[in-house]
């Protein structure tokens, strides 16, 4: 339990980390050199929620990398649709795709693709580091 509690914390940062780099980029593709980033609380416990690909990532430890990354996309969009749509029933979402021309139920969007595999195998790659860590006990 310690060791998974450890994961969600390190997943939910890392998630966090790159939802601001990620929004900030959107700014500045608008020319605002601010570099405003937006999050959410909410998204703290959603992106910790990866710590639950770690025995996922040791299963698929030897399986080709575009495989892994594709998997790891699926399970990603499946969360994102599970708790978007939570949070909507509840007013509580933080975002919403309907403008988007590739969205589905306003909660997740397709073209985000690419960016949920690199996600993916950066959330892979956190788990199975600490696996190999002195001293530490694997996931």
């Amino acid at each position: 339990m310690r060791k998974f509690i450890y994961n969600y914390i390190h997943c939910g940062l890392l998630g966090w980390f790159l939802e601001m780099i990620f929004t900030a980029f959107g700014a500045f593709r608008k020319r605002d050199y601010r570099l405003p980033c937006t999050t959410s609380v909410w998204m703290f416990p959603i992106y910790g929620l990866a710590a639950l690909l770690a025995p996922l990532c040791r299963l698929m430890r030897n399986r080709n990398l575009i495989f892994r990354g594709l998997v790891y996309t699926g399970l990603i969009f499946t969360g994102e649709f599970a708790t978007g749509t939570w949070l909507r029933r509840r007013d509580l979402c933080p975002w919403n795709y309907e403008r988007a021309r590739w969205n589905l139920a306003k909660v997740i969007r397709l073209d985000y693709a690419p960016c949920w595999f690199i996600t993916g195998l950066l959330f892979e790659r956190l788990l199975t580091d600490q696996e190999t860590a002195p001293g530490q006990r694997g996931c």
